[in-house]
């Protein structure tokens, strides 16, 4: 018998479409089941891009040398610690009995680039791929998204977005912490009296700590 696969970002929505969708389901590790449905879920992400000494053993040592770090095409790998429960969605989303799968991860940018790793690692071809969008998390939106679903395909450029949002920030972050902390690194720790400093850049984490340091500034200077 066909069976439809749900897959929700974190186990608590996983649990909510399932009560949606039918009161009388299974639970297994790591999903649910009854005789025509499946529910799963990611527990968020659960593949990331991989480090450059992944792409070369000799990029797990800083030097100014090897920056930037540009590669021509980007690997990605299963978080260790989400291991166990991507080998559940990876099987799931394989078996031959499940035709369709409803992709309800969180609506917006993040939670499709969540299912497109995991679908693009897993590996899946030939199933029936429908996206769930919701604007809360009620039972009656749950039905709606559900019964309103689109070709995941109507969802492309918001995945492109993702995929090129996620290479800016890694490529930001690898490059300039690297860069920086090779820099001033050394003359940190010894102002900081530390062993080891490392300086961190990222898109968003740089811009709110000088946003944080120009207001401690203005309240230090306040009269």
């Amino acid at each position: 018998m066909a069976k439809s696969l749900y897959i929700a970002e974190k186990p608590s929505v996983a649990q909510e479409f399932a009560k949606a969708l039918s009161p009388s389901f299974r639970r297994y590790n790591g999903y649910l089941e009854n005789g025509e449905t499946v529910v799963t879920w990611c527990v968020g992400h659960l593949v990331t891009m991989s480090y450059p000494d992944a792409y070369d053993p000799a990029l797990k040592r800083w030097s100014l040398d090897t920056l930037p770090f540009l590669p021509d095409t980007f690997k990605y790998e299963v978080i260790p610690s989400s291991a166990k429960q991507f080998a559940v969605v990876k099987e799931l989303l394989s078996r031959s009995d499940v035709e369709t799968i409803y992709v309800c991860t969180d609506s917006g940018r993040e939670g499709e680039y969540i299912y497109r790793l995991v679908e693009q690692m897993a590996d899946v071809h030939g199933k029936k791929r429908l996206r769930v969008w919701i604007d809360s998390q009620t039972e009656e939106e749950f039905r709606k998204g559900i019964r309103e679903a689109k070709d995941l395909s109507a969802y492309d450029n918001l995945a492109a977005s993702a995929y090129l949002r996620a290479k800016e920030d890694y490529l930001m972050g690898i490059n300039f912490s690297r860069l920086l902390t090779l820099k001033y690194g050394r003359t940190l720790e010894g102002l900081l009296r530390q062993d080891h400093v490392v300086l961190s850049v990222g898109r968003v984490m740089t811009c709110v700590l000088g946003m944080t340091v120009r207001r401690e500034r203005e309240i230090r200077d306040f009269a």
